[in-house]
């Protein structure tokens, strides 16, 4: 049976399948911020850059002497607008410029996050990364199509609570996939 309505992908992590081909995703679990009929927006959340917190807030004229957030990484978001911030956090409803995603998490993009956070009264948990994942209406459903990604409901204590490295197979976890179980190929009957 087939469906003609439109797929809703926000606040779900695509899971790159191991026949990834685009390096850039290859191996990741993106959080989607939004999806709609203009196309969809996401953070990679399990690819640390070499860059700390507290580089990053130097940056950008802010101290930051909070531990151990100081030495908390900064992320690869993806590959749009690699030069600007972009912060994944529990709901606060208080920046000036925040998407709220529906599910209970919000994504910044404004300064005055990184003020509250460097005075110690920013979102209790946060993920910060460096650029963005996107797609253009149509595009995200072909790669779905490819067999390109999984899709399941994000858990936010994947995002803030299991190490980088183990959050590609947390998110599998919660679809009852182990790694070893996937192949790269797809299969057609």
């Amino acid at each position: 049976m087939r469906s003609d309505a439109p797929i809703d992908l926000t606040n779900q992590f695509l899971i790159a399948m191991p026949g990834m081909a685009d390096p850039l995703f290859s191996g990741t679990v993106v959080y989607v911020c939004e999806h709609n009929e203009r196309g969809a927006l996401g953070l990679v959340i399990n690819r640390p850059i070499d860059l700390d917190l507290a580089t990053l807030f130097d940056k950008v004229d802010l101290k930051l002497e909070i531990q151990p957030l100081a030495q908390q990484p900064v992320y690869y978001g993806g590959p749009v607008q690699t030069e600007r911030g972009f912060v994944l956090h529990d709901a606060t409803g208080t920046f000036s410029s925040s998407l709220t995603v529906p599910g209970g998490l919000e994504m910044t993009t404004s300064k005055d996050v990184l003020e509250a956070v460097a005075d110690g009264n920013g979102p209790h948990r946060f993920l910060m990364t460096l650029g963005y994942a996107g797609w253009t209406a149509g595009q995200l459903e072909e790669e779905l199509g490819q067999n390109g990604w999984l899709t399941v409901e994000a858990d936010p204590d994947i995002i803030f609570n299991v190490p980088a490295d183990g959050r590609f197979s947390a998110a599998l976890g919660l679809l009852g996939i182990d790694l070893t179980m996937l192949s790269g190929e797809a299969g057609h009957a």
